[in-house]
């Protein structure tokens, strides 16, 4: 080798345990970029097209660990992670959980890797499937736990979506993931009860689609404050502030709509 030769690392290998929508996007992404791939999934007929694209398929959750250092889990819940893994060997191994869980779950399963002698660091994935490999889509994923897992894998986990380290408390991706997906619940939820309160009123349903979506665009910003961000000037006295969320029931009420959603945010604001 002369001394102008670029030596590459050559792409890690890693095991993908749960092979969903998100699962399989992720994998997708990994094959592509050259990364060896061993893929394991409750239902075998989903492994098919990944085997033919040069992905290894274990025949069981325990062999599929046994294949590489890095090991990811993309299950439905907490307790599938559990029973996926009750028979492997995590001695050695670099744990990364995408799955959707609870600050304490992932606190607790954090505690459970590392007394099988595993790395464990936690992911909130803040990405739809098709995001997954789209850089330009915006998608990225939040990990906390260990930071020295994080850094040496960086480079792998950054293929599909870019990523976000949030500190070294396992449970805080999940609070970051819950917390966001919360607010978004929310938001479609005020967004659905919009729709429902102009249906059969005779207003064009799709320019008024169009109009929700740029109004909660223009509010966007000001969520910021919930946050410890900076407020906004308002200008609203209470006693407009009150008129007005009276007038919001009224008006559910006079179209037929619930007011729960109404309540609820009522409620949620008297706390904060």
């Amino acid at each position: 080798m002369s001394d102008n030769t670029v030596a590459f690392a050559s792409p890690t290998p890693l095991t993908l345990l749960g092979l969903g929508s998100m699962g399989a996007a992720l994998a997708r992404t990994w094959l592509a970029a050259g990364h060896p791939l061993t893929v394991w999934n409750r239902s075998p007929g989903r492994t098919a097209e990944l085997a033919a694209a040069g992905a290894r398929v274990a025949a069981t959750a325990a062999e599929a660990v046994a294949a590489s250092p890095l090991v990811v889990t993309c299950l439905l819940d907490d307790a599938s992670v559990r029973a996926a893994l009750a028979e492997a060997d995590l001695t050695g191994k670099d744990l990364v959980d995408l799955t959707t869980s609870t600050p304490a779950e992932s606190r607790t399963r954090a505690a459970w890797a590392n007394e099988r002698g595993a790395r464990f660091l936690d992911g909130g994935i803040m990405a739809v499937p098709p995001m997954v490999g789209v850089p330009e889509a915006g998608g990225y994923v939040f990990y906390s736990g260990s930071r020295e897992v994080f850094d040496a894998h960086h480079a792998t986990l950054a293929v599909p979506v870019a990523t976000r380290y949030v500190g070294a408390d396992p449970g805080f991706a999940a609070l970051h993931d819950v917390a966001l997906l919360s607010a978004m619940t929310a938001m479609f939820a005020g967004a659905r009860h919009a729709a429902a309160l102009v249906a059969d009123s005779g207003i064009d349903q799709k320019e008024f689609g169009t109009l929700v979506a740029d109004w909660l665009t223009a509010m966007a910003p000001a969520t910021a404050a919930y946050a410890g961000g900076p407020v906004p000037d308002d200008p609203t006295s209470a006693a407009v502030a009150e008129a007005g969320d009276a007038a919001l029931l009224r008006t559910a009420e006079e179209q037929g709509v619930g007011t729960a959603l109404l309540l609820a945010s009522a409620g949620a604001m008297d706390g904060v």
